[in-house]
């Protein structure tokens, strides 16, 4: 039951009643036509914009197109109220009995209440966190593993047929470089100092590593050139770090459907037909790119290369695809990537990145534009920078991983609900201040505990009134304008659903967890000075039942959207 939804169909209903009526012309579009909640809850329960947005092009003033379109809308019988407002916005006030039924929908709908078929099964590939697998995931990847999951879920939760996607970055130099140091733990293994130059990995996470070398290769590696040990101890590093990786996400409540290895393009064939698709599209030549913009670099000069036209799909220069030596560049695997992921059916693609891959956005959606012929979306979200403190001050805590601070610090200093809900609460594109003291707070400041402490205080109500012998039921007992508020806050579950999935925002979830559980402790706080609004009513069943429909219905809504966080809703807080 998605009521906004419903009453803006019954506005384009009506907007179609005054067309055939000559009371507006015909060929209007209602598109950007909107039912929303008023940003001053006094001006009513929701609000259209459906007669500024077609005054022009109905040649008319707006109030005039809103006074005959409030007459009309009267004669729903949902609507109570509909009030014309400043230049000719309109206000619609719904009769009680409409909160009413929103509450026994919540209840009785139950984990399905807000469930939304807008993704109509579309195919999404979603990926996210693909950090390289050459030690632990560090405090970044956390933000971008929790947004990539609980983006994930919402659009699951959406309708869409969602694929969770790791990238193993597991073709390039810094495997490498992993061997290397995997190596000096391995000589470490067998009593010897181990020699951790410039540019090597000094974590203390390769010991193990090291030691394991030891257990499964024995002595037969020491003192032998690189090239006869590289490759296996670079296989054997890098699954590894993808076994200590799965870990760290496992502790964060983040499990994959798909793993891919960048390594698995390189000899099968895969880039060069992505490559050949371009180049039958005109989009692969021979050519010499502009210097670069800004101050010139010493070592830059002018030379032919295999570029990619991705100025064609928007990008703002060409992109070289190989080398001079005639090795590909980092681009062209990724490019054989996408390519892979349109041919496995994907409808829409979401990449997650880090805040320092900005400048890959561009050239990316150029390739994907190219591959599918638009056809094929490409949203690429970008996660910004942490900054981590304890008490106000920046925190820094113990780092086995030599040069930053792991996720399974995080995780061991707060538990994964804690640093699951604090990382959704700003958007992923602002940079987020996580305070150790402040993310286990017991206190309104505090938005996870907040939330959580809603749903456990309707738990512990509900386990008094199961105590009671109560028989439940569905029909809530609103007299309150209080009470009203919350059920109109639950009313909004199913459209912010839809906005938050279409928008690819899961951080709206976390915000309107917060307002709904600010809403119901406002409430359970009048019961004190008003004993009518308490929901336990000793000695009356009835009363009970009729009362404690509202917090049930809310037990359903945090219970859900704390799920699309994968955050556990509490029982009773400890």
């Amino acid at each position: 039951m998605n009521i906004f939804a419903e009453i803006r169909t019954s506005v384009i209903e009506t907007l179609d009643a005054m067309v055939a009526d000559g009371d507006l012309p015909s060929g209007l579009s209602w598109g950007n036509v909107a039912v929303e909640p008023p940003r001053d809850a006094s001006h009513g329960d929701m609000a259209t914009n459906a007669a500024m947005v077609l005054a022009k092009g109905a040649g008319k003033p707006p109030r005039a197109i809103a006074e005959i379109l409030a007459e009309r809308l009267t004669t729903d019988g949902r609507i109570a109220v509909a009030e014309v407002a400043g230049p000719g916005f309109l206000n619609l006030r719904l009769h009680p009995d409409v909160w009413h039924d929103v509450v026994a929908e919540a209840i009785d709908s139950g984990k399905v209440f807000g469930h939304s078929g807008m993704g109509a099964g579309v195919k999404v590939n979603v990926e996210y966190v693909s950090a390289n697998p050459t030690g632990p995931l560090h405090v970044g990847h956390t933000r971008g593993a929790v947004f990539g999951d609980a983006l994930a879920s919402l659009l699951d939760f959406a309708g869409y047929d969602v694929t969770r996607e790791y990238y193993i970055n597991d073709g390039g130099a810094q495997v490498d470089v992993l061997a290397r140091s995997a190596y000096e733990r391995y000589r470490e293994a067998h009593g010897l100092s181990p020699e951790i130059a410039e540019g090597l990995y000094p974590g203390d996470y390769l010991v193990p590593v090291g030691e394991a070398l030891k257990a499964e290769f024995g002595d037969q590696f020491l003192d032998k050139p690189e090239e006869v040990w590289l490759e296996k101890v670079r296989d054997f590093a890098t699954d590894a770090m993808m076994d200590l990786i799965r870990t760290d996400l496992a502790s964060l409540g983040v499990k994959m459907d798909h793993f891919f290895s960048e390594k698995s393009l390189y000899g099968s064939g895969l880039i060069e037909k992505a490559i050949n698709d371009l180049k039958s599209k005109g989009l692969i030549y021979r050519g010499v790119l502009e210097p670069p913009k800004g101050k010139m670099p010493e070592d830059w000069e002018p030379r032919e290369q295999t570029l990619f036209r991705s100025t064609a799909h928007g990008d703002d220069v060409d992109r070289p695809i190989m080398k001079s030596d005639g090795a590909w560049t980092y681009f062209a695997p990724d490019i054989a990537y996408h390519w892979d992921k349109i041919h496995r059916g994907f409808d829409e693609l979401i990449d997650i990145f880090g805040a320092d891959h900005g400048g890959y956005v561009k050239r990316m959606n150029a390739a994907v534009s190219a591959l599918s012929d638009g056809r094929v979306p490409l949203d690429v979200k970008l996660t910004q920078l942490v900054k981590l403190y304890k008490d106000g001050e920046p925190f820094k805590m113990s780092k086995r991983a030599g040069t930053f601070v792991t996720l399974r610090d995080v995780v061991e200093q707060v538990g994964p609900d804690v640093a699951r809900f604090v990382m959704l609460t700003r958007k992923n594109d602002a940079p987020l201040d996580f305070d150790f003291a402040k993310a286990v707070e017991q206190s309104k400041e505090n938005p996870v505990f907040y939330v959580q402490y809603a749903h456990a205080r309707i738990r512990s109500v509900m386990r008094k009134a199961e105590e009671m012998g109560l028989e439940y039921s569905d029909n809530a007992k609103l007299e309150d304008e209080a009470e009203f508020r919350v059920a109109m806050k639950i009313a909004e579950w199913p459209r912010l659903v839809e906005i938050a999935a279409r928008n690819h925002e899961p951080h709206r979830v976390a915000f309107y967890l917060y307002e709904l559980a600010q809403d119901f402790h406002a409430l359970w706080n009048l019961g004190n000075d008003k004993p009518q609004l308490r929901f336990l009513h000793e000695g009356d069943s009835a009363a009970t039942a009729a009362k404690i429909a509202l917090p049930r219905a809310v037990a359903v809504v945090i219970s859900t959207g704390l799920g699309i966080l994968g955050v556990t809703p509490v029982e009773e807080m400890r």
